[in-house]
């Protein structure tokens, strides 16, 4: 099977929020409406500081996906 580099979710127990979440390495979880990030890899230390130092790049991309996706929606 493929999968998508990204995903929207969204759960009844948390009805503010909207997640995205990343398929690809490095995997993460994004509450959009929070701004926060749970990573589901495990990073050595090495990794960590790269990671630190890429992230915002991973995290812009997320958004850029949300914001074509609510695009394609109101487009409907």
């Amino acid at each position: 099977m493929r999968l998508p580099r990204f995903l929207l979710g969204d759960n009844t127990d948390f009805p503010e929020d909207v997640f995205i979440i990343h398929l690809e390495f490095p995997r993460f979880v994004l509450n959009v409406a929070s701004g926060e990030v749970e990573w589901l890899e495990e990073f050595s230390s090495g990794d960590q500081e790269e990671i630190q130092k890429e992230g915002h790049k991973f995290i812009e991309e997320a958004m850029t996906y949300y914001e074509r996706e609510l695009k394609r929606y109101s487009d409907d």
